[in-house]
């Protein structure tokens, strides 16, 4: 099961629309993780409207109309691993911690708000991954996503895409 991880899209105010690159991408996925901050529900249209299955939630900078379509985490078990999906997840201090003990029933947990990639392991074996953002990169040199492989209940081929400041 191929999966696209992606957050903090920001459209259209950080950017007019997703990468093309980012957009061939969930054509192509089985599955599309989005991690809040989608800002305009056109966005969430397009990508529901083009990707196989969306599991999506809403961030802090989500209104009323996306908060209404959206949770804010979402759970899914996919190819046996078990998915978490939230926005915001606190100070980086002590994540892996705060983490595990939040989602102590899950393998992976997928997250945003930072705009800036990350990938540690918690006490325990809770996978975390932030994307980055594909619009908005603030003092990252890149604007990023990513994509991982699913497969018996584990995850790999987890790859930072990277594309550079337009």
């Amino acid at each position: 099961m191929q999966l696209v991880i992606t957050a903090d899209t920001h459209v259209p105010k950080r950017a007019r629309d997703l990468p093309a690159p980012l957009w061939v991408a969930i054509d192509a996925a089985d599955v599309v993780l989005h991690a809040g901050d989608w800002v305009d529900v056109a966005l969430l249209d397009a990508v529901e409207a083009r990707a196989r299955r969306l599991v999506g939630v809403y961030g802090n900078n989500d209104g009323p109309a996306l908060r209404a379509r959206l949770p804010e985490v979402a759970r899914v078990e996919l190819a046996g691993l078990r998915v978490a999906v939230v926005h915001e997840t606190g100070p980086k201090d002590r994540r892996e911690e705060r983490c595990a003990a939040r989602f102590p029933d899950c393998d992976l947990l997928v997250f945003g708000h930072s705009h800036i990639p990350w990938d540690s392991v918690a006490p325990g074996g809770l996978r975390l991954l932030n994307p980055g953002s594909p619009t908005d990169r603030r003092a990252q040199p890149w604007f990023t996503w990513l994509t991982a492989r699913v497969a018996a209940g584990r995850l790999d081929e987890v790859e930072l895409h990277r594309l550079p400041p337009r």
